[in-house]
């Protein structure tokens, strides 16, 4: 009887380790992890260069300066009597730009969706180097003088925007327009003595639009661990306000003196007035975001 009961001990044993074994196991469920949805919302910062194209309305008269002797006045710019000045008044309204850009951006849907966004941006130009030149003299010019040009068009050294961004993004991608205030400064005569005597400082508008690129996180390009590195082409028509024509068009070296028109010694003829500056730019840039992936 003893043994019977240890053998049917043995028994349920064994079968309730071969019943066990045939179980599933109870091991933990693998933890999720969501791949992470591309934003544009966030700050960023980068720079860009391109080229500007002159847009304005060219103006092909040239000015003439006469000048001579009129009761107790003698020829002021000119030595020796009689003689004009000329100013050819072409325009040279394109060249080189670049700079750097701020701004923030805000998408309502991550993934695909609506972005809306503000940027500011601060630009060097190479605009109107020559268009200010004097094409020629008949006399002899005073050496002691530098000639403006009586037009008050200036060159432009820089300018800048603040324009609001609105678009629509494709995950990575993002189709824009954008528009707002645009700002610029130059002088009218860089190339005779140094004397930038009709330094002015505009504002008009800017808009236009783009488009822009984000790369992933891991890019060469991040070299500041920034959320995302983004390229961008775009393109912008700036137009600043209309310059005030001067009757300067001389000025003396060693006095500072200032000769102008409509007085007894000096009348001007031709293509006398103050216009637009205007000019379209297409430009590349490179963006720093920093904030939300």
């Amino acid at each position: 009887m003893k043994k019977l009961l240890t053998s049917f001990a043995a028994f349920t044993a064994l079968t309730a380790a071969a019943t066990a074994a045939d179980l599933p196991r109870r091991a933990a469920p693998p933890v999720f992890v969501p791949v992470p949805v591309f934003t544009w919302t966030g700050f960023y910062a980068g720079f860009n260069a391109g080229y500007g194209f002159d847009a304005g309305n060219d103006v092909a008269t040239p000015a003439v300066v006469a000048t001579g002797a009129s009761g107790i006045f003698r020829a002021p710019g000119l030595v020796g009597g009689n003689g004009a000045v000329i100013y050819n008044n072409s325009r040279s309204q394109e060249g080189f730009t670049g700079g750097g850009q701020i701004g923030y951006n805000y998408q309502f849907t991550p993934g695909s969706g609506f972005v809306v966004g503000v940027e500011a941006d601060a630009q060097y130009v190479d605009f109107g180097r020559d268009r200010n030149r004097v094409a020629g003299f008949v006399g002899t010019p005073n050496p002691d003088l530098t000639f403006v040009n009586p037009n008050g068009i200036s060159s432009l050294d820089y300018f800048g925007t603040v324009r609001g961004r609105i678009g629509y993004a494709f995950d990575r991608v993002l189709f824009y327009g954008t528009g707002g205030f645009a700002y610029g400064a130059g002088s009218a005569e860089r190339s005779f003595g140094g004397f930038r005597g009709n330094d002015n400082f505009r504002t008009g508008y800017a808009a236009g639009g783009g488009i822009e690129y984000a790369l992933p996180t891991d890019s060469f390009l991040n070299f500041f661990r920034s959320s995302a590195v983004t390229l961008k082409v775009e393109g912008l028509y700036v137009n600043l306000d209309r310059t005030a024509a001067s009757n300067v068009f001389a000025v003396s070296n060693s006095t500072g003196l200032q000769f102008r028109t409509g007085t007894p010694y000096a009348t001007a003829t031709g293509g006398t007035r103050g216009r637009d500056t205007e000019f379209a730019v297409i430009r590349a840039g490179l963006n720093y975001k920093f904030g939300s992936y």
